[in-house]
């Protein structure tokens, strides 16, 4: 009987960590809801802003933000798998690969703020790529990288020894082993990384304050090398430098910003939810 109450005293507390834990976040995420969804309609995601951003639309940020997040993705994700596939399949165990492997989470918990100085070290002044799409979606793969290495590493090495073993025995190569046997099995693991690092970049400020984002520009990017307006950035304007901006655009700004990522999520939810259907573990 005794380990029978403990058992649930157990799961209650758990149950209750676990509701303490998502409450605030819902309560965070209504509030957000009811303050900025009287400010949603079709003006409001397909205007141009006007009367310095106190007026009209946020168009130019929603696709700003979509460029930055696919540009991030495009020199990230496969570079980062490239990385992870390397350390985790090729990579012999020896005190390089340690010292790699610290320094790739080293660099996951560096300051957002510092990625943006040496972006605008690197790309803006030193490559001379300017304020611009290309320099500001540079300058998140760098800092989405050791997310997306770590997490696609650790997935790859989750796979079981024994399908590379029996994919080899039938006269596989190496690379065809990785390519046919172990990336598949991996993805929804490595989806995870991805995902994570994405959402990071899509919601960064400092780095593309930096690099690529502008403070008022109501058209749209036409080449990697223009500058951008984007979500993050916009609603740290409008919330902080611009007078007697309306509460609603505020909210409604950071609404967008949250159903943005919270789309991205939802997208990777359910490819990671078929690849595990198709996994054979």
């Amino acid at each position: 009987m005794n380990r029978i109450l403990t058992q649930r005293l157990g799961f209650s507390l758990l149950t209750l960590v676990a509701l303490f834990t998502v409450l605030p976040i819902l309560v965070v995420f209504a509030y957000i809801i009811a303050k900025g969804a009287p400010a949603i309609s079709w003006e409001f995601l397909s205007g141009f802003p006007r009367e310095g951003m106190r007026a009209g639309g946020i168009l130019p940020a929603i696709v700003g933000t979509f460029y930055l997040t696919l540009g991030t993705a495009i020199f990230s994700v496969p570079l980062g798998i490239a990385a992870a596939i390397y350390l985790a399949e090729y990579a012999r165990e020896n005190w390089l690969t340690r010292l790699i492997r610290i320094a790739i989470i080293n660099l996951a918990g560096i300051p957002s703020v510092v990625y943006g100085l040496f972006g605008l070290g690197l790309f803006v002044f030193f490559l001379k790529f300017g304020t611009s799409l290309l320099s500001a979606s540079l300058t998140l793969s760098i800092m989405t990288l050791p997310v997306i290495i770590s997490a696609s590493e650790e997935a790859l090495r989750a796979v079981p020894q024994a399908f590379r073993t029996v994919s080899i025995s039938l006269g596989g190569t190496r690379w065809q082993t990785i390519r046919r046997i172990v990336l598949p099995q991996a993805l929804p693991g490595i989806l995870t990384g991805v995902i994570l690092g994405l959402e990071r970049a899509a919601g960064e400020t400092a780095p593309i304050l930096f690099t690529g984002a502008a403070f008022f520009l109501p058209r749209l990017p036409h080449s990697p090398f223009d500058a951008t307006m984007a979500l993050p950035y916009h609603l740290f304007v409008i919330s902080t430098q611009v007078p007697e901006m309306p509460f609603q655009i505020q909210y409604g700004t950071a609404l967008v910003l949250i159903v943005f990522v919270l789309g991205m999520n939802l997208i990777a939810t359910f490819i990671r939810s078929r690849a595990r259907a198709k996994r054979q573990w």
